[in-house]
């Protein structure tokens, strides 16, 4: 296959696989949770669920990881830019989707504090 027809694919399975992270934390409570606990956290997981994969910075991320990459590929005498560039994009990629992981955990957990859970993590 191709550089240029893996790094699309490859990235959409990476984005795919990271669909839920980080939403679906379990966040540890100081004290017993209350009755709409549950119900309460299924709405703040939703809620961050909502929040796109896919935005500005991840985009972002991964063109300047195919930048970078596309030099370096240029530069290694091996190596070519296109492959350079597609390695590049896809380390973009997780770099923003981990990112991306990181703030809807934080959504879950800010959201359960908003609605008086003593979250500790």
């Amino acid at each position: 296959m191709k550089p240029m027809l893996i790094a699309p694919v490859a990235l959409t399975a990476l984005l795919g696989a990271c669909a839920d992270m980080g939403a679906n934390v379990d966040p540890i409570l100081d004290g017993q949770p209350t009755a709409q606990f549950q119900s309460e956290l299924s709405a703040c997981r939703s809620l961050a669920r909502n929040q796109s994969q896919l935005d500005h910075e991840t985009m972002a991320a991964a063109a300047m990881g195919a930048g970078i990459g596309g030099i370096l590929g240029k530069v290694d005498d091996e190596g070519n830019a296109l492959g350079g560039a597609a390695i590049g994009a896809l380390a973009g990629a997780a770099a923003g989707a981990s990112e991306a992981s990181d703030t809807r955990e934080t959504i879950v957990l800010n959201c359960l504090r908003g609605r008086g859970h003593a979250v500790v993590n």
